[in-house]
């Protein structure tokens, strides 16, 4: 802790930013090295998931990850369950470039959210033979719940700036997630969160995972408007600590945490699995895909806030086809190209054949 004046006292936070790996003394064949992630009954061939943002997953794109060996997230309240056909917003949005207004965004998201939509894109994406996974905030997470489950997920997604265990609220029911989540038959992957105590709290309302951070880091202005930031690498710290502790309380209860926030390139993504994390929910580095639905533009759900947004839509470079961002061949020295290369590339250059033995491994402070 370090004092701030006379009368506060601050925790010491790194970011991504500020670690790097430590190599050991061995090195490994990267055909030695297997980096599949389990989480409840499906295996996936990486540990990635797509972030439910309306500029990285389509019902299209959600497929198309999930063909490739990961978990697509469709956000449900976005433009695909707003929209029978959202793509003229999409392309009205390319073309209008900066001058796509917040106000804009605001405009086109006020569109109410369709249940029969919501029924609709999961389908598509079942019927497509790849894991389905759909995500709400916590606020519309009661509301449409019955909707999601008929629609057959395999993973509910509730993901919100800051979630906690117990939502209260004067203006409607609380949103009580251990009852919530009890009486789901479908696993629930939960936050974000940024701290020891909320990641244990979350843990203990029976969700399969954890999401730490807060998302949209590239363009969010949370510390802008609310002051909320989270340096990440601290916190996927503290939350693999809470899931140490939380195995032990539950007797062998397993919940995987997940990153979600502040990786633009695979070398982040590295090192927040160096840091504990079991898994990653990427935006930023996919919305470079030329399949992106943005076209070349980012945005999260803080953008088009009704009245308090707290997100940019922002410009990111198209570098290559969804295969060659998440698979490669990469063209670019600079990671935005072959994740998955570049994490079975660092495993092995530091000795690991897992990502589960890969989270022990030294870490250094810049």
């Amino acid at each position: 802790m370090q004092d701030i004046g006379r009368s506060k006292r601050a925790a010491r936070a790194f970011s991504l930013d500020d670690v790097a790996i430590m190599p050991t003394r061995r090195t490994r064949g990267i055909e030695t090295v297997d980096v599949d992630w389990r989480i409840d009954a499906i295996t996936f061939e990486f540990p990635l998931l797509a972030a439910p943002m309306d500029s990285v997953m389509s019902p299209a794109t959600a497929i198309a990850f999930g063909e490739l060996g990961g978990l697509g997230v469709l956000n449900l309240e976005g433009l695909w369950t707003r929209y029978a056909n959202p793509q003229p917003l999409l392309d009205e949005m390319g073309e209008l470039g900066e001058a796509c207004t917040t106000r804009r965004l605001q405009e086109i998201y006020s569109e109410p959210i369709k249940a029969e939509l919501i029924t609709e894109r999961l389908r598509q994406i079942r019927e497509a033979g790849v894991p389905v996974a759909g995500a709400l905030s916590p606020q519309n997470a009661q509301q449409f719940a019955d909707v999601v489950e008929r629609a057959g997920l395999d993973f509910f997604v509730i993901r919100g700036t800051a979630v906690s265990a117990q939502h209260v609220s004067n203006a409607a029911a609380p949103l009580d997630l251990a009852k919530f989540i009890y009486e789901l038959e479908v696993p629930v992957i939960v936050g974000g969160c940024a701290t020891y105590q909320t990641a244990l709290h979350l843990m203990r309302t029976g969700a399969a995972g954890v999401l730490v951070g807060f998302g949209g880091a590239a363009t969010s202005t949370n510390a802008q408007v609310i002051g909320i930031e989270v340096p990440m690498a601290t916190a996927i710290s503290d939350a693999a600590e809470a899931r140490r502790d939380y195995l032990d309380e539950s007797g062998g209860r397993y919940v995987h945490v997940i990153a979600d926030g502040s990786m633009g390139h695979s070398g982040d993504v590295v090192k927040a699995l160096a840091c504990g994390a079991d898994a990653a929910m990427l935006g930023v580095p996919l919305a470079r895909a030329t399949e992106a639905p943005g076209q070349g533009w980012h945005w999260g759900q803080e953008a088009w806030h009704e009245n308090l947004p707290r997100g940019r839509r922002v410009p990111v470079a198209q570098v290559g086809t969804l295969e060659e961002v998440v698979l490669g061949p990469s063209h670019s020295p600079d990671g935005t190209m072959n994740l998955v290369g570049a994490l079975r590339r660092a495993l092995a250059s530091t000795g690991y054949t897992e990502v589960k033995a890969f989270q022990r491994i030294d870490l250094i402070i810049h």
